[in-house]
Parts: C-alpha cells; structure tokens; sequence
C-alpha cells in the first residue's frame, strides 16, 4: 500500500471498530475481539508508514478546503505518526487490561465503554495525523466529548460531578484562549498549515503585526488553551476525573487526553512558532516559569495524598510539566526530550493505573495506608508497579532515564542552570510519591511506626490473567524503552531543526 493509503486507512480503522463494537455490543466475547483486532491492525499500519517518514517523506491527506489556507487535512510527520504508534499499542494493551478488569470489578454499560473508547482513539489518530491547527482542534474537540461518558461512566453523582469539572475546564480553555490564538495566527500569516520553521517567522524575523511581547502572549494563549496539557492553575479536571474506572483513567493519563495535550504543545512550539524564533525573541520564559512551579507544586500534592489514583493524578500534572518545560527551553535537543518523555511516561504511567486497578479488584484497597505487605499477596503487581515508578523517576535502565538525561542537558544548551535544578528536584519528589507504595509493598516492617505487623497471608494466583499479562507488558516496554531510545531520538532528530 502506498504511505497515503495507509495514513487513510489508520484514520479509519478505529470508527470502524467502534462501529463493530455498536454492532456486537450483546455479544461481549466477539465486541473485545473485534476491539484487539482493530488495535492489533491500527499498530501494523502506522509501523508499515514509519520507514517512509523516517526517509523524509510526508504522505497528505486533504478532505476539503473551507477558505484559502483553511482546510481540514491529515499529513504523516516524526512527532504525529510516533505519537500515534504509543497510542496503536497502549489501545491494544489497555483493552486486553479492561477484558478481566471490567469483569471481575462487574461494571455496567461494557459495551458503550468499549465504543466510546475506540471512538477516543479515532479522535486521538485524527490529531495526531493533524496537518494544521484546524484540524487539531476539532480532533482535540472531539476526544473531550468522546471521552466525557467515560468519565462518568458510573452515573453516580461524584461521578457526573467529576465530569462537570472535566467539560468546564477543558472545553472552556479551548473555546476562550485555543479559538483566539488560532484566529490570530490566521490574521497574522493567512494560514493554519503546519509550517517547518514555523508558520510565524522566517529565519528568525517575525510576521508583520507581532512584537516579541505578543509573540510570548499567543504562546501563552496556546499553551493555557490546550488545557489537557494540565497547566496549573488548569489542572484541576485531571484529579476530578479520578472517579472514572481504572482503564479510563489508563486511557486518560497515558494513551489519550493528557498525551494529546502535550503533544498538541510540542507541535504548535515546533510548527508555528519555530524553536529559533522563540528562543531568538525570549518569547517562552512566562509558562517557562509556569510549567516549572507546576511540575514541584504538583509533585508536593502528590507526596501528601493517600488515595493511590488521586496521587498517581497529581504525579501526572507534575511530568506533563517537564514535557511543557521542554517545549519552553526552545531547542532542538530538548524538544525532542520532550517527545521521547511522551513516550516513556505513557508506558509507566499506563502501568502504575494498571496496577492501582489490581489493587482494587483482587484486594479492594485504594489507599496508600492500605498497602503494608501487598507485595506477598501480589508480587508481579507490585514489582511491575516498582518498575514503573523507577521509569518516571527517571532511573537509569528505564526509558525515563533517556528522556530526563536530555531534557537536563536542554536546560545546559538554553543556559538556564535553575531549570537543571527543577528537573532534578522534581525527580527527587518522584522518588517520594512513588516509591513508598513499593516499600510498604515489600518491606512492611518500614512503613509501620507502631512494630512489626503480620505477615499476610498468599492469597492464590493474582487475577484477573488478561489484566497482568497487559500490565507485565507496559512494565516491560518502561525498560526496553531504555535500549530503543536512540533510534527513537534519531526519528525523532529533525524536530524543530
């Protein structure tokens, strides 16, 4: 197939499966196989469309123009089409978690949970693939509403709150600074088309009508606009949407909204701004400044909340912040961090839900205070979940260590010594929110100031199956990501250059 035919096909495919799955949905054995084979199908495509990307090419795909550089298109690029393959295979690896999570947490509406899951995806692979801000923004537009019934998928009233918080901030971001910053760049420059270098600038020198004072205003626009990225003071949907089922919250952090959100950051900083052009006119050091309070504040919330999916919530807000960080240092190397902290937070964080999840189902604890000597009754559980949080700490043998590594080095090349101590300090907290459900995992004795408790009692094989072979996978991605991110920064090389 030709790289256009298949940028068409990968576009389609997940509507498709969403329309199976509303086809079968009385018939829950076929629906889940249908929704792995999509995945399985979508992975194939976009690792068939990576060789012709990485050799320069730009498969595009119009659909209609509305007005002369307004239009609604598709194009194949390094960051787009490797965003869109973590999304493939964390589609795949989170439907095999939700097959025996599903079951055996016994949730209602199986059915419409796996069709607006696939219709999810469909909105995140149109984003992805997105070859201007239109395009983005109706895609970033359409997972907001797509994954609204996921978020309140319970239909209790926490749970229709939760969602209330969910739609006012992210949609109220969107439609207040995202809408004004587009149609700013539209006047500014007559287009909305992705532009290598930059849809604003030349070589460095800005458009007619923008002063760096402005130029720093609309990046600010963008980046508080696209409010998945969970910029304080917008972050507060992400712990809100906390009520959510296991596997939503899964999609939420790692495979979908908040990846979209920093991706969506990522590109406009390389494709509208241009790297030069931002670091030229020091456009960047206001939410420079923001991603970086964000990033510790965040991190402190996290160390001081006991319910596990509420911590793991806060440790999210803080390392979207380095990947905004990235995005503010303006260079090459550091950006590229950034796509790559895409990646590697993905797979430990999809893990650590994962794992919050088997707590819930097998032993139905949700709190930190809860987990003394877990790690006997749930050993994979919890040495995966050990796995995981060294990555996002940022160990070395983990992808975390890659994608931290350059990012301090970013802040060296940008000369901003201050931001190197952030990015240290904020690993440092990492150690203190993620760590201590491992230590009273395995080591009881140390997390039990009134003596030595009982040793509890192995309680049979950990379940559900499809649910552990799905986390001990996304364990075992955390550390191959490791050995393959160098290859991954090479096709990752030409951003912003």
């Amino acid at each position: 197939m030709q790289p256009v035919s298949i940028l068409a096909a990968s576009l389609l495919l997940p509507a498709g499966v969403a329309i199976a799955i509303a086809l079968l949905r009385r018939q829950p054995n076929i629906r889940e196989a249908a929704s792995l084979a999509g995945a399985a199908v979508l992975c194939a495509g976009i690792l068939a469309l990576l060789p012709a990307v990485a050799a320069g090419q730009r498969p595009t795909l119009t659909l209609i123009e509305i007005l002369p550089g307004i239009r609604i298109a598709f194009s194949a690029e390094p960051l787009g089409t490797g965003f869109a393959l973590i999304v493939a295979v964390l589609w795949f690896l989170t439907v095999l978690y939700s097959i025996g999570y599903m079951r055996a947490h016994r949730e209602r509406n199986q059915a419409r949970f796996y069709l607006f899951f696939a219709l999810a995806i469909a909105a995140t692979i149109g984003a992805a693939f997105a070859d201007n801000l239109l395009t983005l923004y109706l895609f970033y537009e359409a997972l907001t509403l797509a994954t609204y019934p996921l978020v309140t998928h319970g239909g209790k009233d926490g749970d229709r709150a939760g969602g209330r918080t969910y739609l006012r901030i992210l949609l109220g971001t969107s439609l207040t600074f995202l809408l004004l910053a587009m149609a700013w760049v539209y006047a500014l420059a007559g287009t909305l088309t992705f532009t290598e270098g930059g849809i604003l600038a030349s070589g460095g020198a800005l458009v007619d009508g923008l002063t760096p004072g402005l130029l720093a205003l609309l990046f600010a626009l963008f980046v508080f606009g696209t409010g998945k990225a969970a910029l304080m003071p917008f972050h507060r949907w992400l712990p809100a949407a906390m009520v959510a089922p296991t596997p939503v919250s899964a999609l939420l952090h790692a495979v979908a909204v908040v990846k979209l959100g920093v991706f969506a950051v990522l590109k406009v900083t390389i494709y509208v701004f241009g790297i030069e052009t931002l670091a030229l006119h020091d456009a960047t050091w206001p939410i420079q400044y923001v991603a970086a309070a964000t990033l510790l504040l965040a991190a402190v919330m996290a160390i001081r909340e006991d319910n596990l999916k509420r911590r793991l919530a806060y440790s999210t807000v803080s390392q979207l912040a380095y990947i905004v960080l990235a995005a503010t240092l303006a260079n090459a190397l550091a950006v590229t961090a950034g796509g790559l902290h895409i990646a590697a937070h993905a797979a430990a964080k999809i893990t650590l839900f994962f794992c919050a999840g088997m707590l819930l189902v097998s032993l139905h604890k949700t709190a930190v205070s809860e987990l003394n000597g877990v790690g006997r009754q749930m050993p994979v559980t919890m040495a995966a979940w050990t796995v995981a949080s060294l990555c996002v700490i940022g160990m070395p043998l983990t992808g975390g260590f890659w994608s931290k590594w350059y990012l301090a080095r970013g802040t060296l090349d940008a000369g901003e010594p201050v931001l190197l101590g952030v990015v240290l300090l904020g690993s440092l907290l990492a150690v203190g929110y993620l760590l201590p459900p491992a230590v009273r995992a395995f080591y009881p004795a140390a997390a039990a100031p009134g003596g030595i408790p009982a040793k509890p009692r192995r309680q049979g094989p950990e379940a559900p199956r499809s649910s552990l072979a799905a986390l001990t996978v996304t364990a075992s991605l955390s550390l191959l990501l490791f050995f393959v991110a160098h290859p991954i920064l090479r096709f990752l090389g030409g951003l912003g250059s």
